[in-house]
């Protein structure tokens, strides 16, 4: 029979035709894109993800709006129910149905037959008949110049020119942020979610009611569309909250899929079976270890910890990129730094295994260890060049350090070591992320009280620290104390130098200057004398702070310098912003508004690297003030906002820092009130509340314009050139488009779209695309 592409002459069940879809296909415009552009740069492109990410549906779709452009059609091969390698030839031979009934080798037959025509062919799941599949490709695609290959697989074949497209699962909201029922659609996941819903309950949507639910379930099924369309029939019987209840039982509940579909894509686990059962013994090893790690690691964790008999530390790295390769694991690179991690629905199917094998505890203490040995890393290096760096990756490591700390905490005997784990992330908790974590955790221990009285020392005056950040003064004072007691009883100079240190804190933010200042010159004379330059630095800095509201302004310059020399010395960066900040305070009380400004910008840059949100808040505090000073009100009522709202993001504000620093952040209000009014100044508070750290920066910074209004204030996080290539993407522009419109670089396209992902906290270009049509409203 002869392939045309007139519909009229083609068999509507030929063995090897697209088969019509009988659901609609959401999202995935990217891979689509993707996918097109790599079949006109390559013949042979093959499709890879984890299990029911939806590889075959993307192939599909590809497929049929591929269809018209090639003179003899489109054909699939489906291979899933092939066990027999040997037949991978004669099954294409059928699905093409092709017209030559000779006893001849299929191999010759398809050489034959292909060789003057232009087609593709999708070769649907490959991954259990690799290499044959590898073989029939490359003969095919030698013999055939006109011929194109599509092929679906959990790996690539692995043979010279081919092109690999990774299907991602479909993008998905964040637990951790909160969404409105009519923004929460625009993620792929929730679409997919909502659409397969309305085939069992026509009357289904997303509502303020059952959004939350909604959320935690497309990102507890990591956005797997097999996975979501499981969930969305159990919604005849139940609601998505009760489904999300449910899903520590996930591998049964999700079951009783497409009657007609494959047997390992009608329930969750038969599908990770089929995944589990194409791996070897090792690497099914290695599946149910890494499944330790709540959420990514990197390479030196999955070595740390996994690698004990039989598996050895140099087979580790091997291990991993064949579970990448198979899809197992999934790669996050940020520029050269590369994170593994799992999907939850297979990082759970691991920990089931896991349970089986009896290494979990095991393995629970080599994660803790391995953080803990980290940690203690990261507080000894940390006055050197690698501070953002080592802020992070502890950052990337919180949920992993989290479960270490619990595991740690529960488990007898190794509540003190758990409290030495949490005392070393001192500058995880204050520099990296929220303050009340760190706390929290401190606290528990502290209470727990199963530590040895030298890590009890420890936790307390990390504890105090966050506490006096946070302005509770009270139980600082109390920590403190006990803290100063054990340093006496134990001789311990070192406990004693940052006992003391944190009360001088203590006593600034309580208004007692003068005690504050005897305290840090003689904590600074202690960490000298250990020669822990990390803790003199930030004595320093709070020693300066301490001596402009002494009106010492000039010894408070000169500690300025001194911290800030010393800090360029050791390629420091985050003590110095401090200094840097407490340098412009300084010029701003002596007059020098110019040297003010100059000062805290430099401070601002220079933590950009860290995202402190302590320093961040105080030093745009500051610009307000500075430009209060020059009766630009406007300007300070913005900055002033944007300040409050990374004070909120805290759960803190200027007031904790002590009578000093609020008085002036209460007198600068005060003037923009009195010039522009208070409700002026309360519609700029009230527009800038939302705003992240990343946009309170750039807004200090001038890299932001001034929102156009309250309702858009959106729009002004991106720079002009943002907001014109994102009209672009909302037009349906790919990024090489876009690039040659504009005529830049497709790389510099990709970063600007990037930027504008992370601004707007988008995940698709879908999203995008949504905004910019509001914005036009």
């Amino acid at each position: 029979m002869r392939v045309t592409n007139d519909p009229s002459a083609e068999a509507p069940d030929a063995p090897g035709r697209p088969r019509a879809a009988l659901t609609s296909f959401v999202g995935r415009r990217r891979e689509l894109s993707d996918v097109k552009r790599r079949l006109t740069e390559t013949r042979l492109v093959t499709l890879t993800g984890p299990g029911g990410v939806g590889k075959t549906r993307v192939a599909l779709e590809v497929a049929e709006r591929s269809r018209r452009g090639l003179r003899d059609g489109v054909w699939i091969a489906e291979l899933a129910s092939l066990g027999d390698a040997s037949r991978l030839a004669q099954v294409i031979v059928s699905a093409l149905v092709l017209p030559d009934q000779s006893n001849r080798d299929p191999m010759d037959k398809l050489v034959s037959y292909l060789r003057d025509r232009q087609l593709l062919i999708v070769l649907d799941n490959c991954e259990h008949l690799l290499e044959a599949a590898a073989r029939v490709a490359e003969t095919l695609l030698s013999a055939s110049p006109g011929l194109r290959i599509l092929t679906t697989s959990r790996e690539p074949l692995g043979i010279h020119g081919e092109g690999i497209c990774v299907i991602p699962p479909l993008t998905t909201p964040s637990t951790q942020q909160s969404h409105t029922a009519k923004a929460v659609v625009h993620y792929e996941a929730v679409s997919l979610l909502v659409d397969r819903a309305r085939l069992v309950l026509p009357d289904f949507e997303v509502t303020a009611e059952n959004v939350g639910a909604v959320v935690q379930l497309c990102e507890r099924l990591d956005g797997i569309p097999l996975a979501i369309e499981l969930a969305a029939t159990r919604l005849r019987s139940l609601s998505v909250t009760q489904i999300v209840e449910r899903l520590d039982k996930r591998f049964s509940l999700l079951t009783g899929g497409d009657r007609v579909a494959m047997p390992r894509q009608q329930t969750l686990r038969a599908l990770i079976d089929w995944s589990f059962d194409l791996c070897t013994e090792h690497e099914q090893l290695l599946w149910a270890r890494l499944s330790i790690f709540p959420a990514s690691f990197d390479l030196d964790a999955a070595e740390q910890t996994c690698a004990f008999p039989p598996l050895v530390p140099d087979s580790i790295i091997d291990l991993l990129d064949r579970l990448v390769a198979k899809s197992i694991v999934l790669t996050e690179r940020t520029g050269e730094r590369v994170r593994y991690r799992q999907l939850m629905t297979i990082r759970e199917y691991g920990a089931e295994v896991l349970a089986t094998s009896g290494e979990t505890q095991t393995l629970k203490r080599r994660h803790r260890d391995h953080y803990l040995r980290k940690a203690a890393m990261m507080v000894e290096r940390w006055c050197g060049p690698g501070q953002a760096d080592a802020v992070t990756e502890m950052n990337d490591d919180h949920a992993n350090l989290l479960s270490a700390l619990e595991w740690s905490t529960n488990t007898e005997g190794e509540a003190g070591t758990a409290a030495e784990l949490a005392s070393l992330l001192r500058y995880h908790w204050v520099v990296g992320v929220d303050l009340s974590d760190g706390r929290r955790w401190l606290d528990q221990l502290l209470d727990a009280k199963e530590m040895s009285t030298s890590q009890r020392g420890q936790a307390l005056w990390v504890s105090a620290w966050i506490a006096l950040m946070q302005g509770d003064r009270d139980d600082a004072a109390r920590k403190l104390i006990e803290c100063d007691t054990i340093a006496a009883t134990l001789g311990d100079r070192r406990l004693l130098a940052h006992a003391t240190q944190w009360r001088g804190l203590h006593d600034f933010t309580t208004g007692d200057i003068a005690t504050a200042i005897t305290r840090y010159q003689k904590s600074i004379d202690i960490h000298t004398d250990y020669a822990d330059t990390a803790s003199v630095l930030t004595a320093l800095f709070q020693l300066a702070i301490a001596q402009v509201y002494n009106s010492q302004l000039d010894q408070a310059l000169q500690t300025c310098q001194r911290a800030i020399e010393m800090s360029e010395r050791l390629g420091e960066q985050w003590n110095r912003s401090y200094a840097l900040w407490i340098t412009g305070l300084c010029h701003w009380h002596r007059g020098e508004p110019e040297a003010a400004k100059h000062a805290a910008l430099q401070a601002l840059r220079l933590g950009g690297d860290f995202k402190d949100s302590i320093c961040t808040a105080l030093t745009i505090e500051l610009l307000s003030w500075i430009a209060a000073s020059a009766a630009d009100f406007h300007t300070a009522a913005d900055l002033s906002g944007a300040a409050a709202a990374v004070w909120a993001g805290l759960g803190t504000d200027v007031e904790a820092f002590g009578p000093h620093l609020q008085q002036d952040s209460i007198y600068s209000t005060k003037t923009a009130v009195e010039a522009l009014g208070e409700k002026t100044v309360a519609a700029v508070a009230r527009r800038n509340a939302t705003m992240t750290l990343d946009a309170a920066v750039a807004l200090a910074l001038g890299e932001s314009g001034q929102p156009e209004s309250a309702s858009a204030p959106a729009r002004s996080l991106l720079t002009k050139r943002e907001n014109e290539i994102a009209k672009l993407v909302a037009e349906g522009l790919s990024n090489r488009a876009i690039a040659e419109s504009l005529v830049l670089s497709p790389r510099t396209i990709d970063g600007h779209v990037e930027r504008i992902l992370t601004k707007l906290d988008f995940a698709s270009r879908t999203q995008i695309a949504s905004w910019v049509a509001s914005q036009k409203r």
